[in-house]
């Protein structure tokens, strides 16, 4: 049984066969910034498993600028009623942002990350897992960020991790 989704006018609308995960909460200024909230839940999806059924000729793309090093961030959202949508082209695994699934995805939220960044007037208080980059780094490639390694948020700001 596919997961269909859609934006808020109803003029993208997508399936999927399954989701794969993870269905993390992202804190990075970009994804509060695309999602105007404190953070954007995000599932991840195999493209094997995703299709678009209406509304491709709606999606517009915004690259933003580069902050330390390639790739680019893009934002991707409906021309008629701005929904956050997936990418048109998307490659082997993306993400979705939660929020645009009709039907119940079948997994919950799993953890928090960029949580170094979540702003002083939000309170995350559930039990999920809080991962900064540092964490993330190590969780995802198995590696560990130099000492003196910074994370540039989208205005130019550098902090420490």
């Amino acid at each position: 049984m596919s997961i269909r989704g859609s934006c808020l006018c109803g003029s993208f609308v997508f399936e999927v066969d399954r989701v794969v995960g993870p269905f993390e909460i992202c804190h990075c200024n970009r994804c509060r910034k695309k999602s105007g909230a404190a953070g954007l839940p995000m599932v991840g999806v195999m493209a094997r498993d995703y299709r678009v059924l209406s509304g491709l000729d709606t999606v517009v793309t915004y690259e933003a600028p580069v902050l330390k090093m390639p790739p680019p961030y893009h934002s991707y959202f409906c021309k008629r009623c701005g929904s956050p949508l997936p990418p048109p082209n998307p490659g082997k695994w993306f993400e979705i942002p939660a929020g645009l699934f009709d039907d119940d995805p079948g997994i919950r939220p799993d953890k928090h990350i960029f949580i170094e960044l979540v702003p002083d007037w939000d309170v995350v208080n559930d039990d999920l897992p809080r991962f900064n980059l540092r964490d993330l780094v190590r969780s995802r490639r198995g590696e560990e960020l130099p000492e003196e390694h910074e994370l540039v948020t989208h205005h130019g700001t550098r902090i420490k991790v």
